[in-house]
């Protein structure tokens, strides 16, 4: 495969919310060339395609452990749950294009930034206390008994 065809492949694999940058997939895939895990070939428009070798393959044989609960972590993670958020991501990226471009401009003073600050401080933990009523209900349904640490870190007892 080509840097950018392994690149769409993970983004799939996790439902769209993590996408690599070429500048972790190029030095990542000349690191397994020079491990003698991958190798390219050079095709005639002078992309590289990138193929594992019989040392990559013995590689994750004896890792095999491993790879699949990586595997298994990247496949929970996409799928309906990002599909089902899609109005939750536009919404994130609206709210960042909107600040990138105000940042851009620059802010009219220190208190609306201040503001500005509040506000998405308040709606982290909105949705930090939604997600724990979630995470509550779920719970109670398997008859688990949330408590609380010292440092206000939830732990769980059955």
């Amino acid at each position: 495969r080509h840097g950018y065809e392994i690149m769409k492949e993970i983004e799939e694999r996790f439902g769209g919310s993590y996408v690599p940058s070429p500048g972790v997939i190029y030095p990542t895939l000349s690191w397994l060339d020079d491990m003698g895990y991958a190798e390219f070939k050079t095709e005639a428009s002078a992309r590289k395609c990138y193929n594992i070798t019989a040392e990559g393959e013995a590689f994750l044989v004896a890792n095999r452990a491993a790879a699949d609960g990586l595997i298994s972590r990247l496949g929970s993670r996409s799928g309906t749950r990002e599909q089902d958020a899609e109005p939750i991501m536009n919404a994130m990226e609206k709210l960042k294009r909107t600040l990138r471009h105000h940042l851009r401009q620059g802010f009219a003073d220190a208190d609306t930034v201040g503001k500005i600050a509040a506000l998405i401080e308040a709606a982290a933990r909105d949705v930090a206390a939604i997600e724990e009523k979630e995470i509550e209900t779920i719970n109670n349904k398997q008859g688990v008994k949330a408590v609380w640490k010292d440092d206000d870190e939830p732990a769980t007892d059955r």
